[in-house]
């Protein structure tokens, strides 16, 4: 069995002076299973490590006989005893002549060193084989895993129509959205000549940007309670836990429903199926910093393209957390949420995402949106110095007050 050598010293802690020990440990080397035990070099009679260039031959004759081809260095070896030298591994260092000379007698073949282009490319080669078999893999796996049963599909479908019902606009959003008028924006850097102020969470609120959002923001929580009513399973809970978690979840199923409408070349997002907003609108209407989480959740999700089951499936998860503070029947939602991501997972499966590790990617965004809903809640209390009170919606108020901060 081949060895690799490696020396351990042991030096004394804030010494200039050499080690006080050196030990060499033998650690055995790879050894094709093909081998004999301690089968020799056909050249050297060393420990051979495998076929090299056609022959059985140790690491040391391999590299021997690589340089000498690749550097044509053969034409100017020489023999001081009439090439009659006998090559073993002690002497196979002192006559280079001799011990090339033997290489070819036992069989290795020159035509089968690699010059580097061809050693970049036989590389390459492999690498990508290796690509192949990695994604072959993959795909392997992916038809191995579980989709959902009979019982999962009519969950998913109830959970799909649940959504679909109570969104604005469906698929024909982008037909239908509105731009908010850009006198809503605060002024350029072009308009003031130099660069603005750095903004923070506690700059101060556009009350007209605000008075529009707030004209859409009561049939956007009603479209999500509408949503939660139509659940299997959350009907069924008793009507104290469906507020905790109506008003818990309410701020991150919006977020999770505009961020999905995200639009790239515009760069803005969709607010309940009509109000296209970019960044700097939603921030300056209230949102603040929020406004940067919901936007870069929508970048993000704009490349795993979620179908309305999926989505559906995300905000069923969101709106059925046990961990909201105040409820009572915390198993029987820890295990109706559980239902949901059985079945989203299996769902997942079935739908075969070229994205690795989708899944996980996935249930990341779960804890992005609770972030949000968070955000907001400490928000909402800014939100409520900044603005008269008169322009706050009855429902907005109601859902959004008395949260956890």
């Amino acid at each position: 069995m081949a060895c690799v050598c490696v020396c351990v010293c042991v030096f004394c802690c804030n010494s200039p002076s050499p080690p006080l020990l050196v030990k060499i440990i033998s650690v055995p080397g790879y050894v094709p299973s093909y081998l004999e035990k301690d089968e020799p070099c056909v050249v050297c009679g060393d420990k051979a490590t495998g076929y090299h260039y056609r022959c059985i031959t140790c690491e040391g004759c391999k590299g021997f006989f690589r340089r000498t081809i690749q550097k044509n260095l053969h034409p100017a070896y020489s023999c001081k005893y009439d090439s009659c030298c006998i090559i073993d591994k002690i002497t196979r260092n002192q006559c280079q002549l001799c011990r090339f000379k033997k290489c070819i007698s036992v069989g290795m073949a020159m035509d089968l060193v690699l010059d580097d282009s061809k050693r970049v490319a036989k590389r390459r080669l492999i690498e990508e084989n290796r690509e192949r078999k990695k994604k072959e893999e993959m795909v392997k796996t992916l038809h191995n895993r579980p989709e959902p049963t009979v019982s999962e599909w009519e969950l998913i479908r109830m959970v799909t129509e649940a959504h679909r019902h109570t969104n604005a606009q469906g698929p024909h959003w982008k037909q239908k959205r509105k731009f908010l008028v850009r006198a809503l924006d605060w002024p350029s850097n072009k308009d003031i000549g130099q660069s603005p102020a750095p903004t923070s969470d506690n700059d101060k609120v556009d009350l007209e940007a605000f008075s529009e959002f707030t004209k859409i923001i009561t049939p956007a929580i009603t479209r999500v309670v509408d949503f939660a009513k139509k659940l299997p399973m959350f009907s069924e809970l008793p009507c104290e836990d469906q507020i905790i978690l109506l008003k818990g979840g309410c701020m991150e199923i919006m977020s999770l429903r505009a961020a999905v409408r995200y639009d790239p070349e515009s760069e803005t997002l969709t607010l309940s199926g009509e109000m296209a907003v970019s960044r700097e609108q939603l921030k300056n209407g209230g949102l603040g910093v929020v406004s940067d989480a919901i936007f870069d959740l929508g970048k993000s999700l704009s490349q795993f393209n979620l179908d309305d089951s999926e989505v559906a499936l995300l905000q069923a998860v969101l709106l059925m957390s046990s961990d909201r503070s105040g409820l009572t029947c915390v198993e029987k939602i820890e295990k109706c949420q559980e239902m949901y991501l059985l079945a989203f997972e299996h769902y997942i499966n079935h739908r075969k995402h070229n994205i690795s590790h989708f899944w996980p990617k996935l249930l990341m965004k779960v804890t992005n949106l609770r972030m949000i809903g968070a955000c907001h809640a400490s928000r909402f209390l800014h939100m409520k110095v900044e603005c008269p009170t008169e322009l706050f919606p009855p429902l907005f108020l109601e859902v959004f007050e008395d949260q956890e901060v």
